[in-house]
């Protein structure tokens, strides 16, 4: 599927907080004019990818919401290689559920390693017309 980049977000880099990530998510939507069950779905992922890189990664390094023909990418980036983990891997360590969720409401996801982190992409597909 080609996507077709529509205008994006303001950036926002360092400090980011979940509060703001989401409300910097909800302008983007309202300006797109995009529908209240998706604003929730993309509500979810942002706050889950933000919120993991805060716990685990020293906070966002980068933070963008972009419509695009047929979904809405979140892209966080933060400065740690580690990737996100399964719930139960290993068994002894607990966690990994926001991930599982994050892949559960997004279509596709995408991890790009870069030279000073990583970046997750989620892109969450608009609902179809009835």
């Amino acid at each position: 599927m080609k996507e077709e980049a529509m205008p994006e977000a303001p950036r926002r880099t360092a400090g980011l907080r979940c509060e703001e990530a989401r409300s910097i998510a909800r302008g983007v939507m309202a300006a797109s004019g995009m529908g209240e069950p998706l604003v929730n779905d993309v509500l979810l992922v942002v706050s889950e990818l933000v919120s993991n890189a805060d716990r685990h990664a020293d906070g966002v390094s980068d933070f963008r919401v972009v419509p695009l023909a047929g979904c809405v990418a979140v892209e966080v980036s933060d400065r740690s290689s580690s990737f996100p983990r399964t719930p139960g891997t290993p068994l002894d360590v607990p966690g990994g559920f926001g991930w599982l969720l994050v892949n559960r409401i997004a279509d596709r996801t995408e991890i790009r390693p870069r030279d000073d982190g990583k970046t997750i992409a989620a892109f969450i597909s608009l609902p179809a017309a009835p």
